[in-house]
């Protein structure tokens, strides 16, 4: 199948920088159609209106963080399928066995460039 460029991607970081960073390479890699939030409580708000096929998160914010966003997305039935990937500056084992067990699609840690999400992207929404 397809990667629908125009498909909504929802980048959740509380560090306007790196949502700015986040939001530039996916225009490289174009995706045209990008929103943000600045928590895990935004965001939950911002899905239950918007169908996003793929949503990037970062691990640490309050007052919810992305691994908190991502169990409540894996909660709801209705926003359980949305690809889920969870960005941090931790790659610590314990986190990454939490995510993966909490329904995480990929996991990047930073720093990273354009070629790395593109390709923790299309491990998760195929090739494109």
């Amino acid at each position: 199948m397809a990667v629908d460029l125009n498909a909504p991607v929802l980048v959740v970081d509380d560090y306007q920088t790196m949502v700015r960073i986040i939001r530039n390479l996916l225009k490289q890699l174009g995706f045209e159609n990008v929103d943000e939030a600045a928590d895990g409580r935004e965001a939950l708000e911002k899905m239950k209106k918007t169908k996003y096929g793929l949503v990037i998160s970062d691990w640490n914010m309050e007052p919810m963080t992305g691994y908190e966003l991502l169990r409540e997305v894996r909660a709801d039935e209705i926003l359980k399928p949305t690809p889920f990937i969870m960005v941090t500056a931790e790659s610590k084992t314990e986190n990454v066995i939490a995510a993966k067990k909490a329904g995480v699609n990929n996991y990047i840690v930073k720093p990273f460039n354009a070629q790395t999400l593109k390709a923790k992207i299309a491990s998760v929404l195929g090739d494109f």
